[in-house]
C-alpha cells in the first residue's frame, strides 16, 4: 500500500466535523424547519422524525428508534406513523434536500464571498460521491437507504445529500459499537454529558427520556466505575468513551481511504468554505445535542499588516 493511501483512523472525525456541519443546517437552520412545517409536520420533532427516516420509507417507529438509537421510543412514537399522513416519505426526501440546499445558500450569500456556491459543491462532489460508493453497507439502515436517493437536479442538494449520507454511515458505526459495549437507552448520553459539557437536564429533555429513567441509567453508570456521583467522568470513564470514539474512528475510516491523503486534502479544503460560511451564521449552538465540536477554522492571512500601536 503507497504512503498516500495510508491513513490514520481520528482523519475520519476531523472529515466528520466538516460533512456534519453541512448536514446539521437541516436541524438547525430557519429554512428548514420552516420548510418541515410547510411540508405539513407537526411540530419540531415529527419534522425531525419524518425527515430523517423518510429515505428509509413509511417505518414505524420501531424501526426508527432501532436505527437512530438513543430516543426514548415513547417519544418517536409521538411522531411515527402519524408523521406519513401529512407528508409521504418522498415528498420529505426532496422537501429536505431542496431545504437545506437554500439554507446553504443563505449562509453562503451571508459570506460575502464572490465565488458561486453551485461551483464549489460540484468540484466537491466526486471525492464525495467515490466515498459513498466505497462504503460498505452492511448493517447500515440509515446509510444504505440514503445512499439510494442521489441524485437531484441540484449540485448544492447533491453535495447535502452526500454529507448526509457519510454522516449516517458514522453514525450507523458508532450505534453499532455502542450497541457491542453493551450501552442502551439514554446511557450513552450520560456519558457524552459528562464529557462535552452540555447541560445533561437539557440533553434529557431532546431526547425525551423520563428523568426517573435517567437517574436509574446514571446509578448504573456510577456502580460501573464509569461517572462519580456528581455525573463526571472517572479515570475509567475517559478511557472507556475515548476507547468509543477511537472504534467509532475506525469503523469510519474505509470510505475515505482510497481517495488518498491528496484527495482527502483536497476534498476537506474545499469544504472548508462552504463549513466556516455556516459556522459564522451562529445557527449551530456550542455544544449541542448532536455532539458536533465547532470546527477549527482556520485564520485569514492579512496580507502587508501593519502592527497596530
Amino acid at each position: 500500500m503507497g504512503n498516500d493511501l495510508l491513513m490514520e483512523p481520528v482523519e475520519s472525525r476531523t472529515i466528520w466535523t466538516l460533512i456534519e456541519t453541512v448536514h446539521a443546517v437541516t436541524y438547525f437552520s430557519p429554512e428548514c424547519i420552516e420548510a418541515r412545517r410547510e411540508q405539513g409536520f407537526k411540530g419540531f420533532w415529527m419534522g425531525y422524525f419524518g425527515s430523517r427516516a423518510a429515505p428509509m420509507g413509511s417505518v414505524g417507529p420501531g424501526v426508527a428508534t432501532a436505527a437512530f438509537a438513543g430516543f426514548d421510543p415513547a417519544m418517536v412514537r409521538k411522531s411515527l406513523p402519524d408523521a406519513w399522513t401529512w407528508c409521504s416519505p418522498d415528498d420529505a426526501v426532496e422537501g429536505r434536500a431542496a431545504a437545506a440546499a437554500a439554507a446553504l445558500r443563505t449562509a453562503w450569500k451571508a459570506s460575502g464571498s464572490e465565488d458561486e456556491l453551485s461551483d464549489l459543491a460540484e468540484q466537491v462532489l466526486d471525492p464525495l460521491s467515490h466515498a459513498a460508493e466505497l462504503a460498505d453497507p452492511s448493517g447500515r439502515a440509515l446509510f444504505a437507504s440514503n445512499a439510494d436517493l442521489m441524485p437531484f437536479d441540484d449540485p448544492v442538494a447533491d453535495m447535502w445529500q452526500l454529507c448526509t449520507t457519510l454522516r449516517e454511515h458514522r453514525g450507523d458505526g458508532h450505534v453499532a459499537v455502542l450497541v457491542s459495549e453493551g450501552l442502551s437507552g439514554c446511557e450513552p448520553h450520560i456519558i457524552a454529558a459528562a464529557r462535552s459539557g452540555i447541560d445533561p437536564d437539557r440533553l434529557r429533555e431532546v431526547r425525551g427520556w423520563p428523568e426517573l429513567e435517567w437517574k436509574e441509567a446514571t446509578r448504573t453508570l456510577a456502580g460501573a466505575g464509569l461517572i462519580t456521583a456528581d455525573g463526571d467522568l472517572t479515570e475509567r470513564g475517559i478511557r472507556f468513551r475515548d476507547h468509543i470514539e477511537k472504534r467509532t474512528d475506525g469503523l469510519a475510516a474505509p470510505p475515505y481511504v482510497q481517495l488518498g491523503q491528496s484527495g482527502r486534502a483536497s476534498m476537506c479544503s474545499t469544504l472548508m468554505p462552504i463549513v466556516e460560511a455556516v459556522v459564522t451564521t451562529g445557527w449551530i449552538p456550542y455544544p449541542n445535542p448532536t455532539g458536533l465540536p465547532k470546527p477549527e477554522i482556520p485564520d485569514p492571512e492579512i496580507p502587508n499588516a501593519e502592527p497596530q500601536d
